[in-house]
């Protein structure tokens, strides 16, 4: 096996745009803004990560400068000299020397994954244990604008027999106006598709019990995360009542948030995002959590482009838990394609790429084009 140890840890930003504006709850991305962290070992093998967040540091108050400055100045003097296979050490002292801070820590872990898998030559679901299944589901997430554009969108992608579930997001208007919003949605895709939403946390639960019992029935087949993500008790309330599944985000970020989530059985779904809970380990970690508590999981994303979006196929691939299906549609949404073969988006599924490490090979001059200076 070639010499694993660590002898350079690189950065890059680039700002990589969009095909049309994504608007979340609090927040619209026109560019998705990303890191890539580079870990180079001294027997020349190369591993990648990614860092993002979904449209700024609205969302975990982390950006990809605060990623860049922390994995420079406090995570990368950490790697050097380490082996890559050195996983569980690294990781407790990248813990140690920084709180939090979990999106720079993925785009590390994921680069370390990469890296190491490359040094044994096979694919980086190898390290996770093994796969369950080759690829998923992958819905479509609308933002918030007006319902007519809305349903355009998803029935463009339904009828090109891209897509067969839509995620529609809100929180951005009024409670009353935003579910007339959704129901005239629901009015145009009735028995076409399976439609969710996602209220970013806007709501308290007040507004919650009020208006949510309508999209039910609308047909809205899921609710993701109403309430702001540490009220677990009102989140909890929410599931006991609604005859639909809700699933946790905002409230899910550690093993320790899977745990009390079913213990209080605040959530029927889990979204696993690689991206917030600081790389694949511990988002393996909740997904074994979730399957002993019987709560299947759902392979969210944070918008992330083609390295990041791998890394959570190949979780979501060796996960047994992972049975709602992924959003991992982020590089979709990308105007500019940044690997030398693009990932496999075919019959409304992403395919897991074949290969060693995370299976894909970003390519240089997209990079070069893309870099911010």
């Amino acid at each position: 096996m070639r010499d694993t140890r660590i002898d350079r840890v690189e950065t890059v930003l680039l700002d990589v745009p969009l095909h049309r504006p994504h608007r979340f709850a609090r927040a619209t991305m026109t560019a998705q803004p990303m890191l890539l962290v580079f870990v180079r070992t001294a027997g020349g093998v190369t591993g990648v990560g990614e860092g993002v967040v979904p449209g700024g540091p609205w969302w975990g108050g982390e950006s990809v400068e605060t990623m860049r400055l922390v994995v420079e100045r406090y995570l990368a003097p950490l790697l050097t000299g380490r082996h890559v296979d050195d996983l569980p050490a690294i990781l407790r002292d990248l813990h140690d020397a920084v709180a939090a801070n979990l999106f720079a820590k993925a785009a590390v872990e994921v680069a370390l994954h990469d890296a190491w898998a490359r040094c044994l030559d096979v694919p980086v679901h190898t390290l996770l244990g093994g796969l369950v299944r080759r690829s998923v589901p992958v819905t479509w997430a609308l933002g918030t604008e007006a319902a007519p554009v809305v349903a355009e969108e998803a029935l463009g992608k339904l009828e090109a027999g891209l897509h067969h579930s839509f995620k529609l997001k809100m929180g951005a208007q009024d409670p009353a106006e935003d579910v007339a919003r959704i129901c005239a949605v629901a009015g145009k895709l009735a028995g076409a598709a399976g439609l969710r939403v996602d209220l970013n946390a806007r709501w308290d639960l007040l507004t919650s019990l009020t208006h949510l019992p309508r999209l039910v029935e609308a047909g809205i087949e899921l609710i993701e995360q109403p309430v702001p993500g540490a009220e677990f008790e009102a989140l909890a309330e929410l599931n006991r009542v609604l005859p639909v599944p809700v699933m946790a985000d905002e409230s899910l970020r550690t093993p320790t948030d899977a745990l009390r989530l079913t213990r209080l059985r605040a959530a029927d779904v889990f979204s696993l995002k690689t991206t917030k809970s600081g790389g694949l380990r511990a988002t393996r970690a909740i997904a074994e959590i979730a399957a002993a508590a019987g709560v299947p999981c759902h392979g969210g994303t944070s918008i992330e482009g083609p390295i990041g979006t791998v890394a959570s196929l190949h979780l979501a691939c060796s996960a047994p838990a992972v049975k709602w299906g992924s959003e991992l549609f982020g590089p979709l949404l990308m105007r500019e394609e940044l690997l030398t073969t693009p990932l496999r988006y075919a019959d409304g599924e992403l395919h897991l790429p074949q290969g060693p490490g995370l299976g894909v090979e970003l390519d240089p001059a997209a990079v070069k084009a893309l870099r911010r200076d």
